[in-house]
């Protein structure tokens, strides 16, 4: 079985998305071993005490370099056995040790479509205000493996949202989530757990 952990900063709400597909079956062969945030405050954390999942809370500041960092970070994991990282709104610049240790076994959630409204500075409703501002008339989501860039890694899934008349960044980025992020990613994991897909050349391809 396919053993997961999640990195989020934040509410949480992709966690529960994946949760929820691996109640209900959707999710096959996987399961979350670990979550990990950076903020001891983050509500994440007490989504994965309900459901009786290990968690553990690094704080990147503590740390007197990035790599001491990256390399706890990879013990801990470790010692958890993990197969698969997920970063589900993690907003941590995460250490080149830590990615070159995980590629092509660490996902991560961007809410638009790459390349579009990513990279350095993008994220949470940032992206949301980038794509009003642009009058673009669709957004959406798209789940990658991460390298070594910001959003730059081979791309798994992505789907289109519709942006409507008067959205806010707000309203925006609750369609995108519920329309998009909440079905993509742990169709992604799925795809993963059951060995269909790999990295070729830098792209993603279908077993």
């Amino acid at each position: 079985m396919l053993k997961i952990a999640v990195l989020v900063s934040g509410g949480g709400t992709n966690l529960q998305a994946i949760m929820d597909r691996i109640d209900d079956g959707t999710i096959t062969n996987a399961g979350i071993s670990l979550v990990v945030s950076n903020k001891p405050d983050a509500y994440a954390l007490e989504r994965a005490k309900k459901k009786n999942i290990a968690s553990a809370v690094l704080i990147p500041k503590e740390f007197g370099t990035r790599e001491e960092f990256g390399k706890k970070l990879i013990e801990l994991l470790e010692n958890a056995s993990i197969d698969l990282v997920v970063l589900a709104g993690y907003l941590v610049i995460l250490p080149e040790n830590f990615v070159k240790h995980y590629y092509g076994r660490m996902i991560n959630i961007h809410p638009s479509l790459i390349p579009s409204h990513c990279g350095a500075g993008y994220y949470g409703l940032k992206v949301h205000e980038s794509v009003l501002a642009r009058g673009n008339k669709v957004t959406g989501a798209t789940v990658h493996f991460v390298d070594e860039g910001t959003d730059s890694g081979p791309i798994i899934l992505q789907k289109a949202v519709e942006v409507m008349e008067g959205d806010t960044p707000e309203t925006l980025q609750k369609r995108v989530m519920e329309q998009a992020e909440w079905e993509i990613l742990p169709e992604a994991i799925q795809l993963i757990a059951q060995d269909k897909i790999e990295i070729v050349n830098h792209l993603v391809k279908r077993k």
